[in-house]
């Protein structure tokens, strides 16, 4: 199987997954920053060109061109603002608004006069309205109710004769009344993102949540039973000291026991948490070099839940960090199948021509003296443009299976 991704950026501190992962909402929201500013823009190209073919001289195109890209410059403000919004504020925060707003109420009050257009007068003052931090729910009143006043706005102008004419006249009165709804389109797809995003992010603290308290319950379960029952025998042995040490001593070394017991329950209980199968854990790569900006290929066997997860997953996750070091962050591909010496994990990248010569660091003299103590064998394969690291670790007859963890 695979799994693409278009996301490229240079991979250090912090873990490259991490950060590409808070990038995708970013990237999406420069998309919807420049739909709108470009929408603007073509807005106030469009009627500077209207009234330059007008008579008049050149005073009205300088004031409706250059005003506009002071107006147009003013709109960012406000887009930055909304980005940053969680909800709308109780309040109105003047400070922020008041500059951009004056603006559009300048500007508009200027062109309109000079282009003889109540159109073009109203229609940067309602783009600002539209791009405020609006409550929930009062933004799509306020873009119908400011649409139809510039579609009458349009009407009146046309009755004036003010917008007789062919395309080249009507055409911005059209694109300055839809400009109101193709904006609050392009933000509404950025809410959704945001809320999607929210629910993600909800989701997997709840997961977390969930996971401790299971972790919890299994450690109080655990360990409330064995101090129970070391308290009983330790009381017994307090009550027979006197009548009959002999007994009492047997009840000492039967809570010594009870304590080693406890001991390695906890211990059991934490490698079961630890274990991850190695199906996981290979899926677990693949998302991470993808977010990363790589494209990985992936194959996995069926029956990958009999491999020993103990000595092949740290190997996994050693070599995905190396490839994320010194990698050239385009493509990886990673295996894991059954071969007659037992298993085989390939993972192979292309690599950086920049980087140092030795990408052989300490993380696979690990990797080499883990899979050396499991019996297996380490192969580093370097050919041009490309490094691969293919380790192969005998089959158990029992081998270690997670799906019993599951629940």
């Amino acid at each position: 199987m695979s799994s693409p991704s278009r996301l490229s950026a240079p991979v250090g501190d912090p873990p490259p997954g991490a950060r590409q992962l808070a990038r995708g909402i970013t990237a999406t929201w420069w998309y919807t920053f420049s739909a709108v500013v470009f929408v603007e823009l073509f807005l106030v190209f469009i009627w500077t060109l209207r009234v330059f073919v007008e008579p008049g001289g050149a005073v009205v195109p300088l004031v409706v061109g250059i005003g506009g890209l002071v107006w147009w410059l003013s709109t960012m403000p406000l887009l930055a603002d909304y980005r940053r919004r969680l909800d709308a504020e109780a309040g109105i925060p003047w400070a922020r608004i008041a500059a951009p707003l004056l603006i559009a109420i300048g500007y508009g009050v200027a062109a309109g006069v000079l282009a003889d257009s109540l159109l073009l007068g109203a229609m940067p003052i309602a783009q600002s309205l539209v791009l405020l931090n609006w409550p929930r729910g009062v933004r799509y009143r306020v873009v119908l109710f400011l649409t139809a006043l510039l579609i009458v706005l349009a009407f009146v102008d046309g009755a004036r004769g003010a917008t007789v004419g062919g395309p080249e006249v009507w055409g911005p009165s059209l694109y300055a009344v839809l400009i109101l709804s193709m904006t609050v389109s392009s933000l509404w797809w950025w809410d959704v993102l945001v809320a999607l995003d929210r629910a993600r992010a909800s989701e997997s603290r709840l997961a977390a949540t969930q996971e401790r308290l299971r972790v919890a319950t299994d450690v109080h379960d655990l360990q409330g039973h064995h101090l129970q029952v070391i308290a009983l025998q330790l009381e017994l042995a307090e009550r027979l000291m006197e009548r009959d040490p002999a007994a009492a001593l047997e009840q000492l070394r039967l809570a010594r026991g009870s304590v080693d017991d406890a001991r390695q329950g906890t211990r059991d209980l934490a490698t079961q948490f630890r274990t991850v199968p190695l199906a996981d854990e290979v899926a677990n790569a693949r998302d991470l070099l993808s977010a990363a900006g790589l494209e990985v290929d992936t194959a996995i066997a069926a029956d990958t839940d009999q491999a020993p997860a103990d000595a092949l997953g740290p190997v996994i996750r050693e070599t995905t960090t190396n490839v994320l070091r010194h990698g050239a962050g385009r493509r990886a591909r990673l295996s894991l199948s059954r071969v007659a010496e037992g298993w085989r994990f390939e993972i192979v990248n292309d690599a950086d021509p920049a980087a140092p010569e030795d990408r052989i660091g300490s993380g696979i003299d690990g990797v080499r003296r883990r899979i050396t103590e499991a019996g297996g064998t380490l192969e580093i394969r370097e050919t041009e443009g490309e490094f691969g690291v293919i380790v192969t670790v005998p089959a158990r007859e029992t081998a270690p299976t997670s799906e019993g963890l599951r629940r």
